[in-house]
């Protein structure tokens, strides 16, 4: 079956130029369109908690609530 297959591209040379050409066109267009981030966000995930509990400190908060 791959012997058939190389024997088939050799005899097919245009057709395998043809079709090389057009997926390395289709790579070089797509890596142009491709956004880039020039500066990526690096910051740690952070979650403001926002409630009224009287007599707590905010370091009792911080003690008890998750850290991910």
């Amino acid at each position: 079956m791959i012997a058939r297959f190389i024997e088939t591209c050799v005899r097919n040379r245009f057709l395998v130029l043809t079709i090389w050409l057009l997926i390395t066109a289709w790579g070089i267009y797509a890596a142009y369109k491709l956004p880039v981030d020039a500066i990526p966000d690096l910051s740690d995930t952070q979650v403001i908690i926002s409630t009224d509990y009287s007599g707590q400190a905010p370091r009792w908060w911080r003690t008890r609530s998750p850290i991910p």
